[in-house]
């Protein structure tokens, strides 16, 4: 073909790149790799080796070695032992090797670049331009927040030894994305790469030697998944950060849920591609194009459902096919491919099964004619049409190049249609209209957002998600908080142990009580008291229980109080409804959130005196005095936090800003402390509610009739019905409830040990987030311990919204 020819037909010509450096490293190494621990090289405890293949044409790479629970053992003792002196370091001394591993990444970057593409099979042109960029970013500005630390972070200390586990699509920018701030932080890690991509994680820790690193600091232990279970339920681990799929995830969520161990997780996605019909819809195109062909679809925020204003699908359908006719798929080292092998022949069976069952759902599947290369795993890029809400394609997590297409025609309908998955990872919207475009970002559940952009990520700004995509974020402020603790709180005392009861041991107890008095036993006759009946609060009513049962509520000299409700699963049910309905809560102002709590703060102060004698029954006068004049200050402080607890705007190195914005969670069922009736309902209920979620709220067992003192609060207040709901009864038994409720978003646990581990396993099902007292004690009466930013970090999460600028 002459050189004319070739201009007009635009036809590339094979640009390979040259592997032998990555060969050379392999034949260095024999072709065989053990575990770095303490600094150095070991051999397997048990004497296994794995296979780790080229998928561009199925051959074999090296033998790796296979991680057994006494290698993770090893592992974690050489991280602990390495801890205390890596803490001790100055911040600037840990800033400068983090700066060290930068420059030595960017020094090896054609190695690694070269390496993973080999390990995992994507184009070499993504690994060179896309991921090693940004995994040497990632440790320089880790080094910075490293220098930074003691002045940004004077009340945090590290977590300790951290086990992280990370997936095959990107290994070694997941390897930066969490080993950067853990180091930075003070931790010491001990890291698993994928089965599937273990190579570039080895080249690391030669990376880390070369750094002169401290030996134990950094530790890598290969293996399957056998590997990474011993590794999560290792009890000497602080923390566990894994991204993986949403099942392994709840797995991990179950097997921790008995420990203390803090826990992140970055999950699965299905993630929305919304086209306006105002949209530039070549731009658009160019955009799906990275947004799922981008590492051959296999990235967990992948723009996989394709959602087009119907006036313009027919166009928009007409033009991604002509684009995807375009696409070349090939060997991963040609610079001449867009699209490479998939990482493994068992993930290329679970592609294909799922589109085929997408067509007998009733989609239409289109693929370009492009020939596959003969060996390998290759699939070439799928658009499935007229994709029902419902089929499995629309639903569940492919990880492959296909994109499930449907329409929608408003922009509510966009929204409606964006946000049905059980995942909220990321999204993309396109229009011309940046009133239209950030209306609708700002309605998506998921972290994050591109407005005329995809796949956009950078070390300044963090990225996780909602509901079943996980919770925590990598990057930025946010995810460097996720390897802090407060320093007071990881050393705090434990709670004693709470009596467990239920309605069935109380009735027990009192079948035993007498049922008559003796003739000569009859005290005198008093006139009756008039009984305070003290009810349910649910959707700014107040309501009998549904067990039609109350409990015994006495002083702690013996007397009795009073009785207050036993609310059950259908009073929680009931409750969690009218939170739901009460979402306005959300959408007010911050200064109009701020004016309420004032409100409850000043009729909480006009009867400080009746609710102080009250409560003085209970916990005596000296201790309610003190609940009722610091509940005031507490709600006063909320109230001032509401429009002040911003986010930020981060400026990355693109033609973008990201917009960090603090969101209400949604629906939180709180479980209130014990120990102080009113101060401890006030002191966890007030930071959810400042920040607009929804409150199902179990006050404290110990004094629940507080509860008649806070509905008539709430009343006078201008709180909307629903936005605070009170069921009294017996914690252990509405914990399980709410835990389990799909409709709850997250729980606060404040009591002792058993209701922490309890709160963490009985709400895998949904993965709600989850924040407890891991059964320590926090001194109420302590501003600085019971109030402030911690408490509204946690009653938040941040979605990132990129907007471009310029031409």
């Amino acid at each position: 073909m002459s050189i004319a020819e070739k201009f007009v037909s635009m036809e590339y010509g094979p640009a390979p790149e040259d592997s032998k450096e990555a060969v050379a490293w392999l034949e260095r190494h024999g072709y065989r790799f053990e575990h770095f621990i303490g600094g150095s090289w070991r051999a397997p405890s048990a004497g296994e080796y794995f296979d780790t293949v080229d998928p561009s044409n199925g051959e074999k790479l090296a033998s790796i070695a296979q991680g057994s629970a006494a290698d993770i053992d090893a592992a974690v003792k050489a991280g602990r032992a390495a801890s205390s002196r890596w803490q001790a370091l100055t911040p600037h001394a840990r800033a400068r090797y983090l700066y060290a591993i930068a420059r030595l990444v960017q020094k090896h970057s054609r190695l690694l670049a070269v390496l993973e593409t080999m390990d995992n099979g994507k184009p070499i042109r993504e690994s060179r331009d896309i991921d090693i960029p940004l995994v040497a970013r990632h440790f320089y500005h880790h080094a910075g927040w490293a220098q930074l630390l003691n002045q940004e972070f004077p009340e945090y200390v590290a977590c300790g030894v951290v086990g992280q586990i990370i997936p095959w699509n990107f290994p070694l920018l997941m390897l930066a994305w969490k080993i950067a701030p853990a180091l930075a932080t003070g931790n010491t890690v001990v890291l698993k790469p994928a089965e599937f991509t273990p190579l570039t994680a080895l080249v690391f820790a030669e990376l880390c030697q070369e750094a002169g690193l401290p030996a134990g600091v950094v530790n890598i232990v290969t293996g399957d998944g056998a590997t990474g279970e011993a590794l999560v339920k290792h009890p000497d681990v602080d923390k566990i950060a894994f991204t993986g799929s949403t099942e392994v995830g709840r797995a991990i969520r179950a097997a921790t849920a008995t420990s203390h161990k803090r826990l992140s997780l970055e999950l699965g996605g299905k993630s929305p591609f919304i086209v306006f019909e105002d949209a530039d819809l070549d731009s658009t195109v160019e955009g799906l194009v990275d947004g799922i062909w981008f590492n051959q679809g296999q990235v967990c925020c992948a723009g996989s459902r394709l959602l087009m204003q119907e006036s313009i699908a027919e166009v928009l359908i007409a033009k991604i096919q002509d684009r995807m006719s375009t696409l070349r798929i090939g060997a991963p080292l040609d610079k001449a491919i867009d699209i490479g092998a998939i990482v493994a022949s068992v993930q290329l069976d679970r592609i294909r099964r799922l589109v085929e069952q997408g067509v007998a759902d009733g989609a239409t599947c289109w693929q370009p004619q492009v020939a596959l290369p003969s060996r390998g795993f290759y699939y070439p890029p799928t658009l499935l049409s007229n994709v029902h809400p419902t089929s499995i394609v629309a639903q569940q997590e492919i990880f492959g190049p296909v994109l499930a297409a449907m329409t929608f025609r408003t922009p509510s309908e966009a929204v409606e249609l964006a946000n049905n998955t059980v995942y909220g990872l990321a999204a993309c919207v396109w229009s011309e209209s940046i009133n239209v475009a950030l209306h609708v970002a700002s309605q998506i559940k998921a972290g994050v957002v591109w407005v005329n952009c995809t796949n956009l990520f950078d070390a300044s700004c963090g990225f996780g998600g909602y509901r079943e995509s996980g919770y925590g974020r990598e990057g930025g402020r946010e995810g460097l908080l996720e390897y802090l603790e407060p320093a007071w709180f990881k050393n705090a005392p434990l709670l004693p142990a709470e009596k467990i009861r239920t309605l069935d041991s109380e009735l027990d107890e009192d079948s035993d009580a007498p049922t008559s008095i003796a003739d000569g036993d009859a005290p005198a006759i008093d006139p009756p008291t008039i009984d305070r009946t003290v009810k349910l609060y649910i959707g700014g009513k107040q309501a009998r229980p549904d067990s039609g049962y109350s409990m015994e509520v006495r002083a702690t000299d013996g007397r009795l109080l009073g009785e207050a409700p036993l609310g059950n699963r259908k009073d929680i049910r009931n409750a969690v409804e009218a939170a739901r309905k009460a979402s306005g809560w959300a959408k007010a102002t911050a200064h109009n959130r701020a004016q309420v709590l004032y409100y409850c703060a000043e009729n909480l102060s006009q009867r400080r005196e009746e609710i102080a004698q009250r409560l003085g029954d209970a916990v005596g006068k000296k201790q309610a005095a003190a609940e009722v004049e610091l509940s005031i200050e507490r709600i006063f402080s909320y109230a001032a936090w509401a429009d002040k607890f911003d986010g930020a705007v981060h400026n990355p190195p693109f033609r973008n800003v990201a917009l960090a914005m603090n969101e209400a969670i949604g629906t939180v069922g709180v479980l209130c402390p014990r120990e102080a009736p009113l101060l401890g309902f006030i002191s966890v209920v007030m930071p959810v509610l400042a920040v607009g979620n929804t409150v199902v709220a179990v006050p404290s067992e110990a004094y629940p009739l507080i509860t008649g003192d806070l509905y008539q609060l709430f009343d006078t207040s201008d709180l909307p019905d629903g936005a605070v709901n009170i069921v009294t009864g017996y914690t252990s038994q509405l914990l399980k409830t709410l835990a389990e409720h799909d409709d709850v978003d997250a729980i606060w646990s404040f009591g002792d040990e058993a209701s922490a581990a309890a709160a963490k396993a009985m709400s895998v099902g949904n993965l709600k987030q989850v924040w407890t007292n891991e059964g320590r004690a926090i001194d109420w009466f302590d501003s600085g311990l019971a109030e402030g930013r911690w408490f509204l970090e946690h009653a938040t999460q941040v979605k990132n919204i990129w907007v471009p600028y310029g031409e």
